[in-house]
């Protein structure tokens, strides 16, 4: 019974770090990168998303309830889990131990993000614009946080997209799961490079 639970919750946890996180992760860099195209772009875009019917509650239900399990889960795996090395080859072994590790970055920096963003405007203390990022940004701390804080989600979401695929008996075979490791490396470096792009336009406007 609690092995069959345990197996329930892992696989939960494997598929609502792509559904419905990963597809809110991406579409939220994206939006984001209008920002390369000038203010009233990102405004536009942010404005739009903002002004969704429902969207307190898309927000609670698709965001923040799936977003609170995954990491809650999330942790207790990072400080319970082991290393196999004989189950995994080298290069696996290190991808295991950084999904782990960029998970609590990831933590650390979406809390933040909130904090700084979606709190703050619930407080009345800021609007969701261009000015609030391009004000965040310019501290040259906190860009080097987001930075890492960004890249680290990307890296979390592209590998847990690959375990995703071999946990759920998509990519069974040796071949198809080097198939798996080459296209989540270009999800990795393209949904990268929307999110680092966007920063670098925050923060020099460049």
């Amino acid at each position: 019974m609690v092995q069959n639970r345990e197996f329930f919750n892992r696989r939960l946890h494997s598929l609502l770090g792509v559904v419905p996180i990963g597809i809110f992760l991406v579409q939220h860099l994206f939006i984001n990168h209008f920002a390369v195209y000038g203010e009233e772009s990102f405004n536009k875009a942010a404005g739009f998303m903002a002004n969704l019917p429902f969207v307190l509650l898309l927000e609670i239900f698709v965001i923040y309830l799936p977003l609170l399990y995954h990491a809650i889960l999330g942790v207790y795996i990072a400080f319970t889990a082991k290393n196999n090395t004989k189950r995994f080859s080298f290069f696996r072994n290190w991808m295991f131990r950084l999904q782990r590790l960029t998970g609590i970055i990831t933590l650390v920096f979406i809390v933040w993000h909130v904090w700084e963003t979606r709190v703050q405007v619930a407080l009345g203390n800021a609007e969701v614009n261009y000015s609030l990022m391009e004000g965040i940004l310019s501290n040259p701390i906190m860009f080097w946080f987001y930075i890492i804080g960004v890249i680290s989600a990307v890296f979390h979401l592209a590998n847990g997209l690959w375990g995703f695929l071999v946990s759920w008996g998509i990519t069974q075979t040796p071949k198809s799961q080097r198939v798996a490791t080459y296209a989540t490396l270009i999800v990795f470096l393209v949904v990268s490079y929307l999110g680092v792009r966007t920063l670098i336009q925050f923060a020099y406007g460049v």
